[in-house]
């Protein structure tokens, strides 16, 4: 077990004053999405360092450490798992996203939910049964939902678009901002690979999306397509 030594790592790494800066950034206040989660103050590029250093810590350590009160291990956990999911075979892959499945209320923040659900999430469900996005799309954790969406992406990279079309559509009389600019994030992403693809569901939708999901969502098309779709001239 490599928790105690990846904790005293974790521990030496710490900075108050980059933690001050992460704790505003991720809106730990009371009421914001983040209210009350702690930080050491380690950045994300610190944290990849540590993930190869600790490459061989096994998916049990990755799932102790996941348990942390501190943001930063409860990330490098996550980035163990992608990892570890990378190179497993077919009974380990399931394992971990069964293990992250268990423990949503862990992954309790933008940044841990996008940078480990695409890989873990995604890529399990990539030749299953999609069912379990959309019980976390109609689930009431904002971080279930933003599960649900951004784990499409890795549908996306192969030109599979059918289930972000769907559960966008789900999402779209969500309350939460995040979840607006999770799904126009992804409906951006269709339309990099297929315009038409996108510009189709913007038709059928377009008058029930919220703003901020639009504006992400046509981001990247040619200027005066964008135009048109902000002033709602298409």
């Amino acid at each position: 077990m490599m928790v105690a030594e990846i904790r005293g790592r974790l521990e030496k790494l710490a900075d108050q004053e980059t933690a001050e800066i992460l704790r505003r950034f991720f809106k730990t206040g009371p009421g914001e999405y983040g209210e009350g989660d702690m930080f050491r103050g380690i950045r994300v590029p610190v944290l990849r360092k540590l993930c190869r250093e600790f490459s061989r810590a096994s998916v049990d350590d990755a799932v102790e450490l996941l348990a942390s009160g501190w943001h930063e291990d409860r990330l490098l956990a996550l980035l163990l798992l992608v990892e570890r999911s990378r190179q497993a075979d077919e009974a380990l892959r399931t394992l971990i996203y069964t293990h992250y499945c268990s423990h949503t209320d862990r992954i309790n923040n933008w940044d841990l939910v996008d940078l480990s659900c695409p890989r873990i999430v995604g890529c399990h469900l990539q030749e299953r049964d999609r069912s379990p996005l959309y019980r976390f799309a109609l689930s009431e954790s904002l971080w279930e939902r933003r599960i649900a969406i951004v784990s499409t992406f890795h549908f996306i990279r192969a030109d599979d678009f059918d289930d972000t079309l769907a559960i966008a559509e789900k999402l779209m009389e969500d309350t939460e901002d995040l979840i607006h600019k999770a799904t126009g994030w992804m409906l951006r992403e269709v339309g990099k690979r297929n315009e038409e693809v996108l510009e189709g569901f913007l038709s059928e939708y377009y008058s029930d999306m919220p703003r901020t999901m639009l504006r992400y969502a046509i981001e990247k098309l040619p200027e005066p397509r964008r135009q048109a779709w902000l002033k709602g001239r298409v």
